[in-house]
């Protein structure tokens, strides 16, 4: 292979890596390595929406770059892209078949639709017994919104690449049977039915991504990541109390939540994990490690909650650092996307409802006919608690991988 084909080989390797949801400093590090296996001198510059490489080896000096938009996540092609560099560095593959393995697993397709749609419906319905549903028919409606939602989100791709219009249309079907199910008196007040299909939409791994790329220093990057997360956020809020308006129906403020048994909190959260892994694409000899580190997670955050009396920002951050002490080695090893692995963990912990209810909230005010001093501040309160949750999870999950890295990076160095 030329220089140029070595060249585009760690292009189409780094971006592999970054489209499917990879930190970017582990993407850069592990192009930059696999140009040195190749002889180049390599220097992976990331950007939103594209990658630019530059490599030099003895023959001169190349400059290409790559379409690159860093809004999936699977863990598997990952995974399996690593795998390639592995026999490459060890002399067991040559560059072309590394090139052509590289090229079929960016063609991989994602999980079979019958099993995206099954993982969506019984992670909603985890998430609604996890804050508080109490009667089968409202879960039954979860369920069967979740799926549909699912579904739609399947036929929309094939149709449109709008990764913004995906989670309205699901979330438009979900506050229409939400709204419908407070009609006929089938949800309570917390408006579950509603809220629970829109909460597997939630785009958690791009929020950690994003924290990350702020953390190190890539402040435009990081910027980007948020910007989206944020917009794919709107998007969703946007569809739920569109369709919940067809309805005549708004989503409550000011609604407490129910606390729900240790031995139902937990197995719920096992489930809700088990759906967001099967999202990513999680390969099966690897699920185990983010169900029972969640599972785990949320049992000391019940703990921390319920036993010992903290607030709910305490005991997801105690749960966080747990997740990312154990997960952050488990990533490295494996060449998993951190970001998808420990969300999956947390995904339960994800304040998406306060979210929803601070969006209705907003609505409320901005219509002027019933707004009041308690429905501001209730407004604001849930979006206060929403914003410190979300803090308390980035800083738990990334405070322990930061350390890992710079220990790991400290220690490859002495050896070298």
């Amino acid at each position: 292979m030329t220089a140029a084909e070595h060249s585009n080989l760690v292009l189409a390797f780094a971006r592999l890596l970054y489209v499917n949801g990879q930190a970017t400093e582990q993407t850069v590090a592990a192009a930059e390595q696999l140009g040195r296996t190749l002889g180049l001198r390599a220097k992976v510059m990331p950007r939103y929406g594209e990658l630019q490489l530059q490599s030099e080896d003895e023959n001169g000096r190349v400059i290409s770059q790559v379409a690159a938009d860093p809004t999936g996540v699977d863990m598997d092609r990952v995974a399996s892209a690593a795998r390639v560099m592995e026999e490459l560095g060890a002399g067991r593959l040559a560059p072309d078949a590394a090139a052509q393995a590289i090229a079929a697993i960016s063609r991989a397709p994602p999980v079979p639709a019958w099993l995206f749609t099954l993982a969506a419906a019984a992670g909603a319905v985890a998430l609604a017994l996890i804050f508080g549903v109490e009667h089968s028919v409202p879960a039954a409606l979860i369920f069967v919104s979740a799926a549909a939602g699912a579904i739609l989100r399947r036929g929309v791709a094939r149709v449109s690449a709008n990764v913004f219009l995906q989670p309205f249309c699901a979330a438009l079907v979900a506050g229409v049977i939400g709204g419908l199910a407070v009609r006929y008196q089938l949800s309570s007040s917390l408006r579950l039915v509603a809220v629970c299909p829109c909460m597997v939409l939630v785009p958690g791994p791009h929020v950690l991504n994003g924290a990350l790329d702020l953390i190190n220093g890539r402040i435009h990057l990081g910027a980007a990541r948020l910007t989206y997360a944020g917009l794919v956020i709107a998007a969703i809020s946007t569809g739920l109390l569109l369709g919940l308006a067809l309805l005549g129906v708004t989503l409550p403020v000011d609604e407490a939540g129910r606390i729900v048994p240790f031995w139902q909190d937990v197995i719920a959260a096992g489930v809700a994990v088990a759906a967001y892994s099967v999202f990513f694409s999680t390969p099966l000899n690897m699920l185990p490690w983010p169900v029972a580190v969640g599972m785990l997670s949320h049992a000391l955050r019940w703990g921390a909650i319920t036993v010992l009396g903290f607030g709910a920002a305490i005991g997801t951050l105690l749960a966080c650092l747990i997740v990312g002490v154990i997960l952050t080695p488990v990533a490295r090893r494996r060449h998993m996307p951190f970001a998808a692995i420990g969300f999956a963990s947390v995904v339960s912990m994800m304040p998406g409802i306060l979210l929803f209810r601070m969006a209705s909230g907003l609505m409320q005010i901005a219509g002027g006919a019933q707004t009041s001093l308690e429905l501001i501040s209730a407004t604001i309160a849930d979006g206060t608690s929403a914003l410190i949750s979300i803090l308390a999870m980035s800083l738990g999950l990334i405070t322990p991988k930061l350390v890992i890295d710079d220990l790991s990076e400290r220690s490859t160095k002495v050896k070298s």
